[in-house]
């Protein structure tokens, strides 16, 4: 299923996907977070992108290690390493990215105005205010491993 699209390598087409809705992610996620007065017109985006960024995340890596399995089974010890490098930020980026996306749901949902209460957090000022540090610390890790991975893999592919 992630082996080929169209009869192209699917990881370089897929990668797309990740690479730009992972920054989107952690951008809209980060200016809801810090942006109060924002929320409201934030809230659609950060639901989508929360979504979507996780499954875009998730194709690269299993389209990465189809990519790996059928083209680079065997290749040399530089390429290897790099390959190597590259394949070892899958996973931690990943995790940040569907950790990002579920704080980033559960901020929404807690900064929501509830039938009960207009203008107040469904949880409380110390939950909303948890939940806001959880998403700003996922979304600085999502950042770096989005970059790390991002970069790693042009290296391993342009030999820089």
């Amino acid at each position: 299923m992630f082996d080929e699209v169209l009869g192209l390598p699917a990881h370089p087409l897929i990668i797309h996907f990740a690479v730009v809705l992972t920054p989107l992610l952690v951008a809209v996620a980060l200016a809801y977070t810090l942006m109060a007065r924002r929320r409201q017109l934030l809230a659609w985006a950060v639901v989508l992108l929360s979504l979507a960024a996780p499954v875009a995340v998730f194709a690269a890596k299993e389209s990465g290690e189809s990519l790996k399995a059928t083209r680079f089974g065997s290749v040399d010890a530089a390429i290897g390493a790099r390959i190597s490098t590259h394949q070892s930020f899958a996973n931690p980026l990943l995790l940040s990215t569907l950790g990002l996306a579920v704080a980033a749901l559960l901020l929404v949902y807690a900064t929501s105005p509830s039938r009960n209460s207009i203008g107040s957090d469904r949880f409380g000022r110390p939950v909303t205010l948890a939940l806001s540090a959880v998403t700003v610390l996922l979304a600085l890790a999502a950042g770096y491993y989005v970059f790390r991975a991002g970069d790693s893999g042009a290296r391993a592919v342009w030999g820089v």
